[in-house]
This record gives C-alpha cells, structure tokens and sequence, in this order.
C-alpha cells in the first residue's frame, strides 16, 4: 500500500484501466491527477504503481464529465481484478467454470456480482465469445506490465503465420502452452486434435475451459511440468508450436541427465531454452515441424554450440525467423523462430538453413520476408568454431556486392601504395645529433619554462621557438623510447628523463617535416595493412562463392 492510503473495499484500478474507462490515454491520467487537487488518492498499490479505489474514479470522472458509460465486461473485470489482485488466471478459470455451467456453480472465491455479470454476458453473447474476449484482455494488461507471462499477440501472430497451412486431421502440440493461446490459435479453428501441457494449474484449468466454451472438442491439455514429468510421453505431433519460459536454470538437469529426449546432447544448466527444443522435437512426428519462440542470444551462446551443431549437421533445422524488436511483450530485443524437422530418412534431411531477418521491420508490418531479406546457407558455412544461427549475419554476407566492393578495395589500395612511395623522406648520411653526442634539454625544463604543455596523449609546444614535430619526433627515438619503456613492455613518457638535442628553429623544422612525412607513412602503412587483410578476405570468399572469377 502507499503510504496514507487506507483499505478500499471495493474493486481496485490501475491507470491504465481508468484511461481505458475514460477513453483517453495514459499521460492524459497522468495529467489529471497533476492538474486536480480533488483526484482520487490511491487505496493501494505501490508509490510507481498505484491502485485506486474504481467507485471513486468513476464518481471523479462523472463529476468532471469524463467518464462514459462501462460495458458489463469492463465491470466485470474491475470486479475480478479487486478480487483477486494480481491473480487473474485463477480469476479467468472461476468465471470460465461458472460460463461452462452458468447456473448451478460458483466458484468460492467468485464475488456474487461477478457470478451476475458473467451470466448477464453469457446471455448476450456466448461463452466461448466471453471466454476469448477475457483472455484478450488479460493478454493485453499482461503486455501493458512488461511481463512475458503469456506469448504475446505479436508472437502469436508470427507463429500463426510462419506454421502456414495446417491439415485438418493434423496433430498438434503445446508443451509449455500457458492459458491455450498458442495452441489454440494455429491452423483451422475445426479438425485437429490438440494436446496441451501447462506447469502452473490455473492457467492450464483456463486454457481446457476456454477450449471447451469455444466448442473445440479435441482439445486435450493437463497440468504439469513438461521437462520433469511428461504426460504426453508417446505422443507424435505432426505440429509442435512452443514459447518456453526462458532464463530458467532449475529445469531438472541433475535428474534428466540421461534422458532419451536429449539425442543432440545434455543441455548445460544455463541452456533451459534447449531443453525445450528437444523435448518438442521428441513429439515431432517424422515430417513433422516445430516451432520454437527462442531469445536471439542461443543462436550463438558458447554453451549451446554442440546442440547447435547437430541441428544443423543432421538437417533437423531447416529455417531460423529473427523477428523485429518489440515483437515480445516484456524487452524490445528481437527474438526468434526456429523452424525443425524430423526427416523420414538421412536423405530427406535438411540440406541448407534459410536464414530470414526481420529485425528491420515493424513488429506490426507484414511478416512475408523480402528477397534481400532471406539467405539460403549451405549446412558446411553454418558448422564452424562458433555455430552462429542468428539471420543478420549470413543474410547481409549473401547480398554483399562482391564485384563493387573488390574494385572499390582495389582501387583504394592502389592509391595508397602509389603515396605511400612518395611519403617516405629522401634522408642521407649526416652529423650525429643524438641526445648523448650534443647539447640538449629535457622535457621537464621545456614545461617548467612554459614551453611545452601537456595534451590529451603527447606534448605540445606553445611556443614559436619550439616546433612539436621536432618534440615528437625525438620523443620517440630509440634512446628516450628504452627510458620510457617499463619492464612489462608498457610505454609511457618519462617527462622528466626524457631529452630533445638543442638546434635553432630553422633545423628544428628541417627534422621535424621528416619526422612528420615518417608518421604519415607509418599510418599509411597501417591502413595499407588493414585494407589488404580486407581485400584478400573478400577475393578469397568471393573465388570460393562464385561471386568473383579470374580475370581471362
């Protein structure tokens, strides 16, 4: 509770539900509560999250001509939300049980008005109708909380869409299948049998109820942990669809070690995500697809290379989907799709993986890829030290223009290796003028007399008597480098032993042009090494790909 806040005893509301009462945004609440003294205070919540008393609200916004008038569903879930709090799943399942049998049970835990409204809107629409619209907007307070406790619509969206078409008689399966969305939302509303494992109890009771109002008689979906206790253990799907929970280190490793299912190989402990792909592979059917929801870092985590590698080695996967960010509820990273498939036979494997990159997209625009963004890679391109599955990588390698940039490398290269020549300074034999053979000076009295000051890596001079070239340059000659060297090999000027010879300003520039045209054909000859290094990796790739070929 914030603080001050007394008990309220009737249904509480967050923000975002009184802006969709009153038909306006969040920031327009926001605003109000700012701008009027006589808003209502919170009854409950927390200081960055607080709750308010629903009566009052309604009766503020009444009061100021804000309101509009709540559908029997909205009130519905004003009642459930101060009823159950935070636990709207067991809230969806008590008014799904009262909607599967309307007039002889009522949930204990189910407010008598609540058991009114739900009957009110059974009456004037269906059950199913009723069920659906529920679990909407659950999705969407769910979405509005940042959290990933159910697949997100746009999730959904994708799945539905990449799954295609799917048989009438076909079977299909959610192993991790939360309140039903998934499950419930691929292929035809009629004809395929679906089969359903949920952990957590409510949501699964929910997604069973919200099948059957619906009128989907094979629908199938129990209670339990997949990984620990697999109810469906003989079953074969010829779809697995699956947005497993994520991040989750306490999957059963320990007691799961030799299980059948892991005939890739043992997931590590951090790799939950690939325990879940293969038990979802264990229920595929041969020539059957899975689908799999995967965050963008198992593509190339170090702990998964081994899984990953069979995978692809095996032709098991057959096309990675890299969605745009935003597509997931809680995080604005982009996530996955991994699409499997259990060959009939070695030679109806998998003989390439089409990569697909939609991060560039809009996680609301079409999910029908582009030709310049899709690669079909070859299985050998994919099975290196790394086993890097993630699409940008080999879909911006395949549509690189390998003649273009070439010539462009060539070109640069030529220049510079014709100025490089012409950099390096004509010098010829001439009087010793080292720091031990002549008179000189150190830096430390060059400072001291306001001569020399210090900036952000070398010294300056800040007098028309010193020319900083001149400074530079014998900075780094071999005698004051071995005297700014420490043993570990670190260098690091010596201010105050480091000496410059003593010459007029006329020499002084003569030596420090030298001195200048040697950095600049020391940094040419840096930049002619990296521009090599790129033209011979490119050529190399290219002869091999066949997007470059010898000259006649």
């Amino acid at each position: 509770m914030t603080d001050n806040a007394a008990p309220s005893a009737g249904p509480l509301v967050t923000g975002s539900e009184i802006a969709r009462l009153a038909g306006v945004t969040r920031a327009a609440v926001s605003n109000w509560r700012r701008r009027y003294d006589d808003f209502p205070a919170p009854a409950g919540g927390s200081a960055n999250s607080p709750l308010f008393d629903l009566a009052e609200v309604q009766a503020w916004l009444d009061k100021q001509r804000k309101g509009q008038d709540l559908s029997e569903e909205v009130k519905l879930w004003q009642v459930l939300r101060g009823t159950y709090g935070e636990d709207m799943v067991a809230a969806l399942a008590d008014v799904a049980a009262v909607l599967a049998d309307a007039r002889e049970k009522k949930p204990a835990a189910l407010p008598e008005d609540a058991v009114e409204l739900t009957r009110r809107l059974a009456d004037s629409g269906s059950p199913g109708e009723v069920a659906d619209a529920l679990a909407e907007r659950f999705t969407d307070s769910v979405r509005r909380a940042g959290s990933d406790q159910v697949s997100s619509p746009r999730i959904v969206r994708a799945v539905r869409h990449l799954a295609g078409q799917v048989a009438e008689d076909a079977v299909i399966f959610d192993p991790a299948c939360g309140i039903g969305t998934l499950l419930l939302s691929v292929g035809p509303d009629r004809g395929p049998r679906r089969f359903g494992q949920e952990a957590d109890s409510r949501s699964a009771r929910f997604a069973q109820l919200r099948a059957d109002l619906t009128g989907r008689a094979d629908v199938r979906i129990v209670v339990g942990d997949s990984l620990r206790d697999d109810h469906w253990a003989d079953l074969k799907a010829d779809l697995v669809v699956c947005d497993p929970p994520v991040g989750d280190t306490d999957w059963g490793r320990e007691e799961l070690l030799l299980d059948p299912r892991w005939e890739l190989g043992t997931p590590s402990r951090a790799e939950s995500e690939l325990a879940w792909l293969q038990h979802a592979y264990a229920h595929t059917a041969p020539g059957g697809r899975t689908l799999m929801v995967m965050p963008a870092s198992v593509a190339y985590r170090k702990a998964g290379r081994r899984i990953r590698a069979e995978l692809v080695r095996r032709g098991i996967l057959t096309q990675v989907t890299a969605l745009p960010p935003g597509t997931a509820a809680s995080h604005a990273l982009p996530v996955h799709i991994w699409h499997l498939r259990r060959p009939h036979s070695p030679s109806d494997a998998a003989t390439g993986v089409r990569m697909v990159d939609l991060t560039g997209n809009d996680p609301d625009g079409p999910l029908d890829a582009r030709p310049d963004q899709t690669a079909d890679v070859p299985l050998i391109d994919l099975l290196d030290d790394v086993v890097d599955l993630t699409p940008g990588r080999y879909v911006e390698e395949s549509h690189r223009d390998y003649p273009t940039e070439y010539q462009k490398l060539r070109r640069e290269l030529t220049e510079h290796v014709r100025v490089l020549a012409e950099l390096l300074p004509a010098l010829t034999a001439g009087e010793r003028h080292s720091t031990a053979d002549g008179p000189s000076v150190s830096v430390a009295d060059l400072v001291r007399a306001g001569l020399v000051e210090y900036g952000d890596t070398e010294p300056v001079s800040i007098s028309d008597q010193l020319d900083t070239d001149f400074l530079r340059g014998f900075l780094r000659s071999a005698a004051n480098t071995r005297r700014s060297t420490s043993a570990s090999g670190t260098f690091r000027l010596d201010s105050k032993g480091a000496r410059i010879p003593q010459m007029d300003i006329a020499e002084q520039r003569r030596y420090g042009a030298a001195f200048r045209a040697l950095q600049e054909f020391e940094e040419r000859a840096r930049k002619i090494a990296e521009l090599s290094r790129e033209a011979v990796e490119l050529a190399r790739d290219g002869l091999a790909n066949g997007a470059l070929e010898p000259e006649n």
